[in-house]
């Protein structure tokens, strides 16, 4: 797979790992890789945060979006357009997919195929999650969606999706103000037909992560990422206290889902 003259590329050299580059070539053959998305107008060194609390053994890369988010927004990033609020044009959803496909390929040659790899993203990040999913669900072992949406529209992989129903996380409060009602409805009708759900609502967290919605994140991707270890031998859940993490909310610019 290559990079596509038309399709905005993930800058390698902006990605934050959660182990030093050096190491990678010894540790990502042998240890579970967790990919992270940030929200719109965000960036990668956001939700880095959270790469301590997730299970023992990972190793977390923070990817920047491909896209600078526009005026009023400053040095933030996007995953694609705003277009309809919650239900953004798929195609440019397709286009940040498979730049993403791109960059784990140019991983995978430079520093080793990993056991399993999961999908973290919270909104805008979140529905790259999923999308993520849809269009190659053969190479993820699961995918979280904090506080994201389903994006319209068909994708090749759905077939796949479901018969086999991967595993997916769902965490949202009812509250939140910035993904549209449209955009839940269509997300609550499809993930329960196309994956083995974990849905769970946390009041109060309106459009952010909360310390419980991680420790629910990281017993999930424990349970997920390692299912496949002929040896049994399961890390357990890292031992970092999320009282330490803060809560992520979206720019005070964004007024609805994109």
């Amino acid at each position: 797979m290559t990079d596509s003259p038309r399709r905005a590329a993930i800058n390698d050299a902006v990605v934050v790992w959660s182990i030093a580059t050096e190491d990678l070539a010894t540790k990502l053959p042998g240890s579970p890789l967790v990919i992270i998305m940030h929200g719109y107008g965000s960036h990668e060194n956001d939700l880095i945060s959270l790469a301590p609390l997730l299970p023992e053994g990972t190793i977390a890369a923070s990817l920047r979006g491909p896209l600078l988010a526009p005026h009023p927004i400053e040095n933030g990033f996007a995953w694609f357009t705003m277009g309809e609020p919650g239900n953004p044009r798929i195609a440019g959803v397709d286009d940040a997919a498979l730049s993403v496909l791109e960059w784990l390929d140019r991983v995978e040659a430079t520093y080793g195929t990993p056991p399993s790899v999961a999908l973290l993203g919270f909104s805008q990040g979140g529905a790259m999650a999923i999308h993520l999913l849809r269009t190659a669900p053969e190479r993820f072992a699961a995918a979280v969606n904090l506080s994201g949406f389903i994006v319209g529209g068909q994708v090749h992989g759905d077939r796949v999706m479901l018969e086999q129903r991967p595993p997916v996380f769902w965490g949202r409060d009812v509250a939140d103000p910035i993904i549209t009602a449209d955009a839940v409805e269509r997300t609550d009708a499809w993930l329960p037909e196309h994956s083995t759900l974990t849905a769970k609502l946390y009041p109060g967290i309106h459009h952010g992560v909360s310390q419980e919605e991680i420790t629910d994140v990281a017993e999930f991707l424990q349970q997920h990422l390692f299912a496949a270890d002929a040896t049994g031998g399961a890390a357990a859940v890292a031992t970092a206290t999320v009282a330490d993490a803060s809560a992520v909310d979206e720019p005070a610019a964004e007024v609805a889902a994109s």
